[in-house]
């Protein structure tokens, strides 16, 4: 059975992507969790605007946040979060979080692609976030402080 992925599924398909699946699989696992939908001629053509929809809103975001990447730059945040004695935090804090409050103390849209996290932050103190778009780099500070 020909199916599009509607979402990434390790070792089988990636989002967008159509594929020949058993039709077991398909039927008992892919469709009843939405994970799948039958590829239909209707259902293809549905998809391909999906994915143009989706690279036009990129480019947009990715100008307007060329535009504001001196705006960025130099920013500061503040996140709270639950942490012991020593300093480390209980759980670590993620590109969600920070996109979180970036949204909600400068009001301002970064996609997380454009974020380069290497990997959590996990202690209370300041730390430099990096953002690369197309290229151009640019960074805002962050202030980890315990609850």
């Amino acid at each position: 059975m020909r199916v599009i992925f509607l979402q990434d599924v390790p070792r089988v398909g990636r989002r967008y992507e159509i594929k020949e699946v058993n039709d077991g699989y398909a039927v008992n696992f892919l469709l009843p969790r939405k994970l799948a939908e039958v590829a239909t001629p209707r259902a293809i053509l549905e998809m391909e605007k999906r994915q143009k929809e989706i690279v036009i809103e990129r480019e947009v975001q990715e100008s307007l946040l060329l535009k504001n990447l001196e705006e960025i730059k130099g920013k500061m945040l503040t996140i709270k979060a639950k942490a012991d004695e020593k300093g480390h935090l209980f759980s670590g804090i993620h590109q969600k979080e920070i996109l979180d409050a970036m949204r909600e103390q400068h009001h301002a849209e970064i996609a997380p692609e454009f974020i380069v996290l290497e990997k959590p932050i996990k202690a209370v103190g300041e730390f430099e976030i990096p953002i690369e778009v197309k290229g151009k780099k640019s960074s805002f500070g962050l202030i980890v402080e315990k609850i």
